[in-house]
């Protein structure tokens, strides 16, 4: 006599749907270009023509003051002047609900990823940072002109990147990593599921010539790529550079 055996297959409840959070950082810059109307902290008068440069390994600082990295590998970011919808980041669905108190990214590419044909198409491949320099690519191309002592106008490129050690017949023996983090401390900030983050973050570009150092086109000249003294004077200075002149929650649109 055989014996049936039935068994009930019960369904799993479908696992809800989890309403994505986005963190958008829009990056401003106050400056008017193609004018010499600014005066650095050393007393040159200046214009600025463009600003490039890389945002990467952007984070959020939790309550509790755990470190939280968006978008681990892909999390790079190229901001133009010249091409307006570079200056907003929409990093989607990689935050998480929860109570946080600050925020930040890197200055630059660090050197895992900083590695050359990282980008292949332009405008990000125009970045590119010569390989006997180092090679991968610029964290910042800033660049105008300058009235030097005499009121001759000269150009200058201040640029930002991978720096090198020389030895004394002027050969170089090894490389210099000079990217930078920032972080913005901010009052306690509540994000729930289905809402967004919106951060206003201005570049106050006069800051990149001063504190801690005054930075001086006439002692430093307007090409700075081989010298590894000024561009550490450019990176102790961009610690400041940047502020967050706005933070705002929003809802998401279906």
């Amino acid at each position: 006599m055989g014996i049936m055996v039935l068994f009930s297959c019960k369904e799993n409840p479908p696992t809800p749907e989890v309403e994505p959070i986005n963190l958008v950082l829009n990056f401003l810059h106050n400056v008017e270009m193609d004018t010499i109307q600014y005066i650095n902290a050393a007393g040159n008068p200046y214009s600025v023509s463009e600003i490039q440069y890389f945002i990467s390994d952007v984070f959020l600082y939790k309550e509790n003051g755990d470190k939280i990295l968006l978008d681990a590998w892909d999390d790079i970011h190229y901001v133009d002047t010249d091409i307006p919808e570079t200056s907003s980041y929409n990093i989607e669905g990689a935050v998480e609900p929860g109570n946080y108190i600050g925020l930040g990214f890197t200055f630059g590419i660090n050197e895992i990823k900083n590695q050359s044909m990282l980008f292949v198409n332009p405008p990000e491949s125009f970045m590119f940072w010569p390989e006997y320099l180092g090679g991968g690519f610029h964290y910042l191309k800033l660049n105008g002109k300058w009235l030097d002592q005499d009121g001759n106008t000269k150009v200058y490129n201040f640029h930002l990147g991978i720096g090198q050690e020389y030895n004394e017949e002027g050969e170089i023996i090894g490389f210099i990593q000079n990217y930078f983090e920032i972080e913005f401390n901010i009052n306690t900030f509540t994000v729930e599921a289905g809402q967004s983050i919106r951060a206003e973050i201005l570049m106050d570009v006069n800051k990149w010539f001063t504190s801690p150092h005054d930075f001086d086109f006439n002692v430093w000249g307007g090409d700075i790529m081989q010298n590894q003294e000024a561009m550490n004077i450019g990176c102790e200075n961009g610690f400041d550079v940047f502020s967050v002149e706005e933070l705002s929650i929003f809802k998401l649109e279906k």
